[in-house]
């Protein structure tokens, strides 16, 4: 009789990458538009009403296509010491920092 464990340590193997993989959920209609604000015109201030830069780089879906997103979701939640760019921690959570990168390389909505 064969053992069951290959196939028990498999399935274990395939939850725990679907759960780890898994996008977080999009935040609610009402803080959405929360969030499209606060892009607009906090991330605005600095890279440009339109997002097309200023101070800071352009947050435009091609100036973004090469960076890779965990480090778009950092820069946003935890700032860049030694650069302008502030940490938004305090006001977003990293969920919600994925899904301001995740519209900005999708293109930002108006």
């Amino acid at each position: 009789m064969r053992s069951a464990f290959p196939l028990v340590l498999a399935l274990v193997a395939s939850a725990v990458q679907a759960d780890v993989l898994a996008p977080a959920s999009a935040p609610d209609a009402g803080r959405q538009r929360e969030l499209v604000h606060l892009v607009r015109q906090d991330c605005g201030s600095c890279h440009g009403m339109t997002l097309a830069g200023g101070l800071g780089p352009s947050l435009k879906p091609e100036a973004l296509r090469d960076k890779p997103l965990e480090s778009l979701i950092a820069t946003i939640h935890a700032g860049r010491p030694g650069t302008p760019m502030p940490p938004w921690h305090r006001f977003l959570s990293e969920a919600e920092a994925r899904w301001i990168v995740e519209q900005l390389i999708s293109g930002f909505p108006h």
